[in-house]
């Protein structure tokens, strides 16, 4: 298992140079230069100012040249400054950052499962009931309502018609003078919306998931003679069954952590929440290339953790991977 991981591990190093390099080529290929933002809409900035910042932000040299330099501090855990107003390191934003999107995400992951694969198992052993044909509605409805207009019929329904829940931000105003109990309360009222849209598609995903694998395995001859033994269904279904129903939702699991980031996008700027996902769409908005690079390789590791953790989870679930 040991040696498993290690292999991995190096895997991990070639994909992530390959990610780096198409992401910075697609990046510098787009229209658009960050000195335009600070030269266009100046009516004095001269041609020899823009070239003046094209140079500061080596935008003159060949492009992999520019990816040369870049690859070089990134060796070093260093993303450069942003191309912003403040110049900031594109470090300190980014763990500024990434704790918000990483909670949101985490809570979305265990609302998917909390519910998805309880809801797929009462589907499959209950198949053609009422339970199973509401929640097949569900699914539809999961699939084809886009996420950012549920997000703003949300808003409007419990945020401005019934005013129960805040519809942006992660903290209310006078924050810092409540006490330790009503902070955590205000922080959760404001994290339901955004957690519920990040995981709405996937609870529809993943229980139909869940209900089509586990429809599978009831039918094998082992649950059958699980069954023939005598033992309660309750025992087949949860100690027999459920194992091998899991190994593909694993692996599922794994596959979406990029949609799960990618998705942060839409509902952080959304509901405004100070997260990567916002982070990284104002720095498109103003081509802001070190910081877009620092948030598409952060993005890249977790996506490769991610993957990396579904298969040892899915070895811990199946033996006969361990064997192998």
């Amino acid at each position: 298992m040991i040696v498993y991981l290690l292999k991995r591990l190096l895997l991990m190093i070639p994909l992530l140079l390959g990610i780096t390099i198409i992401s910075f080529t697609v990046i510098h290929l787009a229209p658009g230069e960050p000195t335009d933002l600070q030269t266009q809409m100046n009516p004095e900035a001269s041609s020899e100012l823009q070239d003046r910042l094209r140079s500061y932000y080596d935008l003159d040299k060949p492009l992999h040249v520019q990816y040369g330099k870049w690859l070089s501090r990134l060796v070093q855990l260093d993303f450069g400054n942003s191309f912003a107003q403040d110049h900031r390191p594109v470090r300190e934003k980014i763990v500024e950052r990434l704790p918000v999107t990483i909670l949101i995400n985490s809570l979305s992951i265990i609302l998917i499962l909390g519910v998805a694969i309880p809801i797929g198992i009462y589907s499959a052993t209950h198949q053609n009931s009422l339970f199973d044909r509401g929640t097949t509605i569900f699914v539809f409805l999961g699939f084809a309502v886009p996420s950012f207009w549920l997000a703003l019929l949300l808003m409007d329904f419990f945020g401005v018609r019934l005013g129960l829940l805040p519809i942006s931000g992660l903290r209310s105003f006078g924050f810092e003078y409540l006490s330790a109990g009503a902070k955590i309360v205000d922080v959760l009222s404001h994290l339901i919306l955004p957690v519920f849209i990040s995981a709405f598609g996937g609870l529809a995903g993943f229980s139909r998931y869940m209900r089509s694998n586990m429809l599978e395995v009831v039918r094998q001859d082992y649950i059958l003679t699980a069954r023939a033994k005598g033992l309660r269904e309750r025992t087949v279904i949860l100690k027999h069954a459920l194992r091998n129903a899991l190994l593909p939702i694993i692996t599922i699991l794994g596959l979406s952590v990029p949609g799960l980031i990618g998705g942060s996008v839409i509902f952080e700027t959304i509901f405004s929440i100070p997260g990567m996902g916002k982070l990284f769409y104002d720095g498109v908005m103003m081509r802001d290339y070190p910081l877009i690079m620092g948030i598409l390789v952060i993005g890249a590791v977790l996506t490769l953790l991610g993957n990396l953790l579904a298969d040892i989870c899915y070895a811990l679930t199946d033996p006969r991977i361990r064997k192998s």
